[in-house]
């Protein structure tokens, strides 16, 4: 899902006597795009780890409520929540650790993120790896024969979530079903832009 939403960050300063009020100066600055990019990502990836800051990316939480599939077939997509703090998936039934910085990722090497930047651009990427494995979720059907779309892990949304529980990502697609003779793995490339005169 590409949206067409523009990123920008303004500094607004003002030097100031705290006694006197005389105002010293009073502006905005320039803000190096580039680099901030690769700050916002990095922030974004590795914390601070802990209840104070919970607005680290967590995990990748997944539901099956994105969707309605109509008796000849038909599939009606509802829209992304993306709109109020609370907003959540339609309908979650399942989630994974996908930051691999904390010990409840139980698998670093399949659930993992990492960074990447191209100098010169205004924007970095931050990768996501997320692995539904054969044995997960533990009460999924044993096979994907199944014309059940309405199975509890017949997945037709998923998302990322920060630590503190908010949904960060919405994407909304036809549904998947996650069975035991079925491993899924899911790639995940979040760009994260800033306005500048650089390339993109």
């Amino acid at each position: 899902m590409i949206t067409d939403s523009k990123f920008k960050i303004e500094g607004l300063i003002k030097i100031y006597d705290p006694i006197s009020r005389q105002i010293f100066f009073e502006g905005t600055n320039s803000c190096h795009y580039e680099n901030l990019s690769v700050a916002i990502v990095q922030s974004l990836i590795t914390g601070p780890l802990d209840s104070d800051h919970p607005g680290v990316i967590y995990s990748m939480n997944f539901g099956n409520g994105g969707t309605t599939v109509a008796a000849n077939g038909v599939v009606t997509y509802n829209p992304p929540n993306v709109v109020g703090s609370t907003a959540q998936l339609y309908n979650q039934t399942y989630s994974k650790v996908i930051n691999n910085n904390f010990a409840s990722d139980l698998d670093t090497t399949n659930n993992n993120m990492t960074y990447s930047h191209i100098t010169g651009k205004a924007f970095s990427d931050i990768i996501i790896k997320c692995r539904l494995d054969y044995n997960e979720p533990s009460d999924q059907l044993a096979f994907d024969n199944s014309n059940d779309i309405s199975s509890t892990y017949a997945f037709d949304e998923f998302g990322l979530f920060s630590y503190g529980g908010q949904l960060l990502t919405h994407c909304i697609h036809s549904p998947i079903l996650k069975s035991l003779n079925r491993l899924m793995d899911i790639s995940y490339t979040l760009r994260i832009s800033t306005l500048s005169s650089l390339s993109a």
